[in-house]
């Protein structure tokens, strides 16, 4: 593992992933660099967008979730969309595709003209395309895409139109899946169906680009493991980079922000909020033992953080920009 550390300042407009301003209740990020396993990490931000700060604390009151996560006038808090890359000799793997666009194209025109405008999402930022770019990486080098799970701003950049037609956006790569999840994405529940779009899958399978996976997989690539977890969404996996010097842990929807480290503080969304927090207790406490950075896809303030057992809960260490 390669750690290069320095203190970071205050977010500046050259960190268009860090769009959002620091919050007075939260210190300011180190910046760091890793290697794990052989892979340069990179976070690669796909645009900032808004939810409810209700929905994506439950039941923690508000006087509580607002001091690190302040909301807009419609109760709305930032949330990036962060994907992240996997660099290395012979393969450039891509976890998570964020929002995606061309929203009319895949979500017809009464959806797709307000998909925007409904979740804030931010058309002048950081987009999929660009922030692979900047590491100098084209569609057609994308290797392997790991799909954590089926909602919209996971897997929307994972397809896109293109000649009137909807196509994986990454052309040779294979698309890594659940099959419990992909199943669930085909025929979702009511309180999902607004989170699951046909337009996000379909293009893959008939491509024939999926990968469809069966539970836990240990060494799905080098260095790279999958864990299933059901209390978010049916089938999500959470993916762990690991050598035998240092591990990351990409959370997904498990633990969305760095705020929901704690084991209390668990989304609205979640369908199972009780299995939800059984499953963080796992996950969690492997990440303390092992002393594993946690990656978050949703944070606007930071990439990742280390966390430690705190009697029966955890809690953060440090944030870090990577």
């Amino acid at each position: 593992m390669e750690d290069k550390s320095s203190k970071q300042q205050p977010h500046t407009p050259d960190q268009p992933h860090m769009k959002s301003s620091l919050p007075p209740a939260i210190a300011v990020p180190k910046k760091i660099q890793l290697k794990i396993a052989g892979y340069e990490i990179c976070p690669i931000p796909t645009g900032v967008f808004g939810l409810d700060g209700g929905a994506m604390f439950g039941t923690v009151p508000k006087v509580l979730w607002e001091k690190s996560n302040p909301p807009d006038e419609k109760n709305r808090i930032p949330m990036e969309a962060r994907a992240l890359l996997l660099k290395s000799k012979d393969r450039n793997i891509l976890i998570d595709c964020g929002n995606g666009s061309d929203f009319v194209a895949k979500y017809g025109e009464k959806l797709g003209t307000k998909f925007a405008e409904m979740y804030g999402l931010d058309s002048n930022g950081p987009s999929l395309l660009k922030s692979l770019a900047s590491h100098h990486i084209t569609p057609d080098q994308i290797t392997d895409v790991i799909i954590t799970h089926f909602h919209f701003d996971h897997a929307g950049g994972g397809t896109c139109e293109a000649n009137g037609k909807l196509v994986p956006t990454f052309s040779k790569a294979r698309y890594h899946v659940q099959k419990a999840n992909l199943e669930t994405a085909r025929k979702p529940n009511l309180r999902e169906k607004a989170s699951y779009y046909a337009a996000n899958f379909e293009p893959l399978e008939m491509a024939g680009s999926l990968n469809i996976l069966d539970g836990d997989t240990q060494n799905l690539l080098p260095g790279i493991s999958t864990m299933v977890s059901h209390g978010h969404t049916q089938g999500q996996q959470i993916v762990k980079i690991a050598d035998d010097n240092s591990s990351l842990l990409y959370c997904a929807d498990v633990v969305p922000t760095s705020s929901h480290v704690r084991l209390a503080w668990v989304m609205g969304y979640d369908l199972e909020p009780l299995r939800l927090i059984e499953e963080k207790i796992r996950f969690l406490g492997m990440a303390a033992d092992q002393k594993t950075y946690l990656y978050f896809e949703h944070d606007p303030y930071c990439d990742a953080a280390s966390i430690a057992r705190n009697g029966q809960d955890f809690a953060l260490q440090e944030r870090f920009l990577l």
